[in-house]
C-alpha cells in the first residue's frame, strides 16, 4: 500500500481571493513504513504574500523570487502522487489550492479527489476525540510526537510530523525522521514488552473442589447450547487424554 502524507503552504487562506501555493511537502509510506522518497518544492507564487500567512510560515517574497513557478513542477508532482492514497490534515484546504493550480495548467484536469483516495486526518481526529482540539500541535501533544522544531509551519516538516501522528493515531508503526530513517515508536502494536523482575515467587491458588464442580457444570451447559462445540471441553478432554497416556 502506497500512501503520501501531504501538506502545503500558501500566500493566504482564501483560494477564491487569488492566493497561491508557495510550498509543497510530501512523505511517502509503503505499507506504513517511510521510504525516504520525499517530494519538496518551494514555488514562486507570482504575487504578494499576506501578512498573516507570512507570520505563520515565514516564507518571504524575496526568498521565493528565484523559485520555479507551479506550472514547471506540476507534472512532477502529479507523477509523484500517481496511484497513491493521500493523507492530508484538513484536506479541503490543500486540495482546493492544488486543484486550482493544476487547473491553471490544464483546464481539463481531473480533480485530485477523483483520482486519488483521500484520508482527511482532521476528520479522523475529530471522530476519535470529539470536543477536543485536533490541530497538528494538539495531536502531537496527545500522541507524544516531538514537534519542538516546529517554530514556524513548513510543508515538509508538517508532512513528516503528520505522518508520525497518523501512524500513532491508527495503531502505531514507526516514528519518522526527515532523512527517511525509521525509529521504533513508543506506542502501538510493535512496542517491545518491558522486562519484569519478580522479587517473590508467584503464588498459585488452586480451585477448590466446589469451584471445579461449578466450572464443569458451566462447561456442560455451554456444550449443550453449542451442540457439542464448547472449546474448553474439548481442550480439557484432550489434556486428560494426554495425561492418561503419559501415566
Amino acid at each position: 500500500m502506497r500512501q503520501i502524507v501531504l501538506d502545503t503552504e500558501t500566500t493566504g487562506l482564501e483560494v477564491e481571493q487569488g492566493n497561491r501555493i508557495i510550498e509543497i511537502g510530501a512523505v511517502e509510506l509503503i505499507n506504513r513504513k517511510p521510504t525516504g522518497n520525499h517530494f519538496h518544492q518551494y514555488i514562486n507564487p507570482e504575487r504578494d504574500i499576506e501578512a498573516g500567512a507570512l507570520a505563520v510560515h515565514g516564507l518571504s517574497e524575496e526568498f521565493l523570487n528565484d523559485k520555479p513557478v507551479f506550472a514547471s513542477i506540476g507534472q512532477a508532482f502529479l507523477e509523484y502522487i500517481d496511484g497513491a492514497e493521500l493523507i492530508i490534515h484538513n484536506a479541503p484546504f490543500d486540495l482546493g489550492f492544488l486543484n486550482m493550480e493544476l487547473t491553471k495548467i490544464d483546464r481539463g484536469f481531473t480533480p485530485i479527489g477523483e483520482t486519488n483516495r483521500i484520508i482527511d486526518s482532521l476528520v479522523m481526529a475529530r471522530r476519535k476525540h470529539p470536543g477536543q482540539k485536533n490541530n497538528l500541535d494538539a495531536l502531537c501533544r496527545r500522541y507524544q510526537v516531538d514537534n519542538s522544531s516546529r517554530e514556524l509551519h513548513g510543508a515538509l516538516l508538517d508532512a513528516e510530523i503528520l505522518a508520525d501522528v497518523y501512524l500513532r493515531m491508527t495503531g502505531g508503526q514507526v516514528a519518522l525522521t526527515l532523512d527517511g530513517n525509521a525509529e521504533s515508536s513508543t506506542t502501538g502494536l510493535r512496542q517491545k514488552p518491558l522486562p519484569v523482575t519478580l522479587t517473590h515467587p508467584l503464588r498459585v491458588v488452586m480451585a477448590s473442589t466446589d469451584e471445579d464442580a461449578i466450572h464443569q457444570e458451566y462447561l456442560e451447559t455451554i456444550d449443550k447450547k453449542s451442540d457439542g462445540n464448547c472449546l474448553w471441553s474439548h481442550l480439557q478432554s484432550t489434556s486428560e487424554g494426554s495425561s492418561d497416556s503419559a501415566s
